[in-house]
């Protein structure tokens, strides 16, 4: 943007690293913020970027691109804090874990990562020009304790995949929704008996997915890429 946000990093950071990928804008916040030293602008998108060693990420983050922002800077084993600015209803998905209606894939992937701590609802009439939709100021941090799957390339990227392909099925029994994301993935050939006996084996019980919380999801994706991969 024109960087009002920025304006006022620059004087409380030793350190920022600031992405603009539009041209014209880049070369408007290059003159403005000529001055500053510890401000290194780039003109790049940010979800191609190789994003220097941070400790906080602060970002107004556009709707469309919400869930691939947050994993690339969140979704990692070292992942920084946040204060980020998003669509309220997007807010209330990432706090409210038990709600039914909130509850949704992205809910599960950045609670697996992440703790929201705080979230401040904003009036839109606080911006110029007047977006459309309601947003939150939010405060995330890392959580101090991430499944060990999750630390490794092959469990992450699973995880991602498996939780992608069950959310939709979120008023099905497990095994049903574990049916439905095997025979959309097509690279299995498990039948439903299969994922049933697994769930047995392993004691799980095959209740509706969206009572199952964030943690016992991580859980049952641990112990169904490792069936998988027997």
């Amino acid at each position: 943007g024109l960087g009002a946000l920025t304006e006022d990093l620059v004087k409380k950071s030793n350190q920022i690293h600031a992405y603009e990928i539009d041209s014209a804008l880049f070369a408007y916040l290059s003159k403005k913020f000529s001055k500053f030293e510890n401000l290194k602008l780039y003109n790049e998108d940010i979800l191609k970027a190789k994003i220097p060693s941070h400790d906080i990420i602060i970002s107004n983050i556009p709707y469309s691109i919400t869930g691939p922002i947050f994993e690339k800077v969140f979704y990692n084993p070292q992942s920084p804090r946040g204060a980020l600015i998003i669509e309220n209803s997007i807010a209330e998905r990432l706090f409210n874990r038990k709600s039914y209606k909130s509850f949704s894939r992205i809910t599960v992937t950045f609670n697996a990562f992440m703790k929201p701590v705080k979230k401040f609802k904003i009036s839109r009439f606080d911006f110029f020009p007047t977006p459309k939709i309601d947003l939150s100021l939010v405060i995330v941090e890392p959580r101090k304790e991430i499944d060990q799957t999750l630390l490794s390339d092959d469990g992450r990227t699973f995880f991602l995949k498996f939780v992608a392909g069950i959310m939709p099925y979120k008023n099905k029994n497990m095994a049903n929704a574990i049916n439905f994301f095997i025979k959309n993935d097509k690279n299995y050939t498990y039948s439903k008996q299969h994922i049933e006996d697994f769930l047995h084996e392993n004691q799980i019980r095959n209740y509706k997915l969206a009572h199952f919380s964030v943690d016992e999801i991580v859980e049952l994706s641990r112990k169904f890429f490792t069936f998988l991969n027997n």
